[in-house]
């Protein structure tokens, strides 16, 4: 079934049908669900929506209840759960024929910049310009390529980066949107929401790859600590620290090409085995 997947623009753009209840456009990603980045960065969006100005999003915790439809929209309610002076909560819940199909939970603070200072360095890796995109390789991430159109994705080589030895299985993505995106920070928060669950639990794979697996995200969070455009290349480290009893912890830390650590990520995610007919083992 040809199809294209909708700018991040459209995405986002959510009708608003009362004070805090808002609805998002279906998706169809060809996937045998909803996307998860997409209904993740479509609450967030819905959170964003009831914050007053100078509040930006600091960190987000949210679960995966149950599949989404793909071919139906979503309503999102919100739940102002509190209003400070400097911090803000809201839950947001992500509802398709009258249940609950994910939830968030989102904080928002006002930038202040009377605070200790300290970061994380990004691992020397080959410049993105040099790495093949996604679309033109045949890895286990290439069923992904079909968002080439808007977004430009190139999974770093294994033999191209230094490896923790500690860590079991680690991959380096970079990535950027191809169109420029509105100067609004809380547009390119969004958007990397949006992207950050993309290539993150097949992280868990880098061991395992004639391993074949049935995989769904079952939560997701993210914490972002420095400003940054997601239409400038960042660089994706991830790690999955664990799999075991069908579910795999993955981590990711989200660097701009600077090297200044933007964002942080923790997703849990299935990845039960399926037997020789593709059938998920009971």
């Amino acid at each position: 079934m040809p199809f294209d997947i909708p700018s991040i623009d459209d995405i986002l753009n959510l009708e608003q049908l009362d004070d805090h209840i808002f609805r998002g456009t279906s998706v169809y990603s060809g996937l045998q669900r909803t996307y998860g980045g997409q209904v993740a960065a479509q609450a967030l969006s819905a959170a964003t929506k009831t914050v007053e100005d100078g509040k930006l999003v600091h960190s987000l915790h949210s679960y995966f209840i149950r599949p989404g439809q793909a071919d139906r929209d979503i309503v999102f309610v919100v739940n102002r759960v509190r209003d400070g002076r400097s911090f803000a909560t809201r839950i947001v819940d992500a509802v398709q024929g009258g249940e609950t199909i994910f939830s968030l939970e989102a904080s928002f603070h006002i930038t202040d910049d009377k605070g200790i200072e300290h970061s994380d360095e990004m691992r020397p890796v080959p410049e993105p310009e040099s790495v093949v995109p996604l679309e033109e390789t045949d890895g286990p991430l290439k069923f992904f390529s079909m968002w080439a159109k808007d977004w430009d994705v190139r999974v770093v080589p294994d033999d191209e980066f230094e490896h923790n030895p500690y860590t079991p299985s680690q991959q380096v993505v970079w990535f950027k949107s191809k169109r420029q995106l509105p100067d609004d920070q809380t547009f390119h928060i969004c958007t990397l929401a949006y992207m950050s669950d993309l290539t993150l639990l097949h992280s868990a794979l880098v061991p395992h790859r004639d391993h074949k697996v049935q995989m769904a995200s079952l939560d997701h969070a993210m914490w972002f600590m420095r400003p940054f455009r997601a239409d400038e290349w960042m660089l994706y480290d991830q790690v999955s620290p664990s799999a075991h009893g069908a579910r795999a912890l993955t981590q990711g830390r989200i660097f701009d090409r600077q090297g200044n650590l933007v964002a942080m990520t923790v997703q849990e995610g299935l990845t039960r085995t399926l037997n020789e007919g593709g059938v998920a083992f009971s």
